[in-house]
């Protein structure tokens, strides 16, 4: 059963859901240097909201395009915050960068 939602509400749940990822990926950070109960909530609430958001997203679009657009944005997200911690890219991950961004397309245009 597909139920259908505005379109302006799917981009918030692709947000919330790559958010989610990403708050539990600054949480896996964190817990790489010690674990710590901040470490372990941003990893719960990272995770939980991801998959509530991605229960939704899934009734509404195919496994392929919501889980690129996740990693798409999850991706970005990611960048930023690597940067403001100091961490820079070498090629090799700006080249994968750039294929995930091309994946994304890809599947898009051809969905």
């Amino acid at each position: 059963m597909s139920t259908s939602i505005p379109i302006a509400f799917l981009i918030p749940l692709l947000l919330l859901a790559a958010g989610g990822y990403a708050v539990a990926t600054v949480g896996m950070k964190i817990a790489s240097e010690g674990l710590s109960g901040l470490a372990f909530a941003l990893l719960t609430i990272g995770f939980a909201g991801a998959v509530l958001a991605e229960i939704v997203l899934l009734k509404q679009a195919d496994l392929p395009v919501v889980y690129i657009a996740i990693v798409v944005a999850e991706t970005a997200l990611i960048l930023v915050y690597s940067s403001m911690i100091g961490e820079m890219l070498n090629l090799r991950q700006m080249v994968g960068g750039g294929l995930v961004l091309a994946g994304f397309f890809m599947v898009t245009l051809a969905h």
